[in-house]
């Protein structure tokens, strides 16, 4: 006898799955990408000039990234429209941190946008911002990016940003687990969410420390463990 699955467990299943193999792997990707920033100008730039020399780079930001990110992201406000909060009368650490999950996906829409629409096309120039994209401009990258972050406006709200992604992925990769029977029992299920938390707070302290390496050399780190690369120069007498 064929099993048939419905519509919405369907589609609640490929959100799930959307958040963690794709979008999951890129923001871990693209958080140790940034955290080269604490080595300075010229090996973040040469990490983004990395990134824009993939083959196929177009095929894998629209069908790796883009898509997935759309449909996770108009998927997720659905589920949060429809979902229930009654951490009032049930105020159980469940209940809330699945309201926190749905709030900070909501969050995470309109930063995501922010953030795509910004560094990938340059807009929002007229906001007291870059109107360079950084996308083609892997020699300028850190520049840029040191130039929104002169606003510490900007700068909270990218740590408001990070803080969100990091704990939405560290969450939803307990909330897969679980609802994919990955971990059964409570002392498993209870073992996976401490280690999902430290998932969070490590991506968060990584991201976290990138920011502030467009604000200072090293970010947060002693100045000891960067390595300041700076790109020579040759003068024409040396050439010769």
């Amino acid at each position: 006898m064929a099993i048939k699955f419905s519509k919405t467990f369907l589609l609640r299943k490929l959100h799930q799955i959307t958040g963690i193999v794709p979008l999951g792997a890129f923001f871990f990707v693209h958080m140790f990408t940034n955290a080269k920033a604490m080595n300075g100008a010229k090996v973040f730039n040469d990490a983004v000039a990395d990134i824009h020399h993939m083959p196929f780079l177009l095929f894998i930001e629209i069908f790796g990234i883009f898509l997935p990110l759309l449909y996770h992201s108009v998927y997720g406000i659905i589920i949060s429209a429809e979902s229930k909060v009654n951490v009032g009368n049930y105020g159980y650490g469940r209940n809330w941190l699945y309201l926190f999950q749905r709030i900070t996906g909501i969050f995470l829409f309109v930063f995501i946008l922010f953030h795509l629409m910004h560094l990938r096309f340059g807009f929002f120039g007229g906001f007291g911002l870059t109107d360079i994209a950084v996308a083609g401009n892997a020699s300028r990258a850190y520049e840029i990016i040191a130039l929104d972050f002169q606003s510490w406006g900007i700068v909270i709200f990218y740590i408001l940003g990070v803080a969100a992604t990091a704990w939405h992925l560290g969450y939803g990769i307990f909330l897969f687990a679980v609802d994919w029977g990955l971990v059964v029992g409570e002392k498993a299920q209870k073992f996976a969410l401490y280690a999902c938390a430290m998932i969070a707070i490590g991506s968060f302290g990584l991201g976290a420390n990138a920011i502030f390496s467009f604000v200072r050399p090293c970010g947060l780190m002693p100045a000891a463990l960067c390595e300041q690369v700076v790109e020579s120069k040759t003068t024409e007498s040396e050439k010769f």
